[in-house]
């Protein structure tokens, strides 16, 4: 069952949902993706891990700072062993 309501947003917000084919839903899957988080700190939260925002904006600034120290060597080096993980597992298979 769907339930239709109205609501208003900031206009960048609404800009992007233009964008999408089927608004209900993107805006559905957010909506879940949010309820997901929100269920995941309340389990962590019980056994003792209380995570803040400023918690997951510090993690989410760190991420950024690794990605931007991966280099093309990195990249290159990446490729090949994983081309090789790949190829060990197809020999291991047969």
């Amino acid at each position: 069952m769907t339930k239709k309501i109205a609501v208003s947003l900031p206009d960048d917000v609404a800009d992007r949902l233009a964008q999408e084919p089927n608004a209900s839903a993107f805006v559905a899957r957010a909506v879940r993706r949010q309820m997901a988080g929100e269920k995941t700190r309340e389990v962590l939260a019980r056994a003792g891990f209380v995570i803040t925002d400023e918690d997951v904006a510090e993690a989410h600034a760190e991420m950024e700072q690794l990605k931007a120290g991966i280099t093309p060597e990195l990249r290159k080096q990446a490729s090949r062993l994983q081309a090789e993980v790949l190829a060990a597992r197809a020999k291991a298979r047969r």
